[in-house]
């Protein structure tokens, strides 16, 4: 069982912002997720999104997924040890 914590944010804050609860959420969890300080799918959860949902939000902020060279190289050798 996952603990929660809770955050108070001002109505009136939420309303300057012209932003919903969702709207907070989704951003914290793009933020955190360019950050990586979060998975994709963690950073989807945390949003209370489908991976599906989330993964076009990203898209339509142009905000690709964090693969690099190692992870690259990690997946091809995988691939060549499946061909042998």
């Amino acid at each position: 069982m996952n603990a929660t914590v809770h955050l108070d944010i001002p109505a009136d804050a939420l309303a300057s912002a012209r932003m919903t609860l969702e709207d907070i959420r989704l951003e914290l969890a793009i933020l955190l997720f360019k950050l990586d300080r979060l998975s994709m799918g963690k950073a989807a959860e945390f949003a209370q999104l489908p991976a599906g949902v989330f993964q076009n939000h990203l898209a339509a902020r142009r905000i690709g997924p964090h693969y690099d060279v190692e992870d690259a190289l990690e997946d091809a050798a995988a691939l060549a040890a499946l061909a042998r």
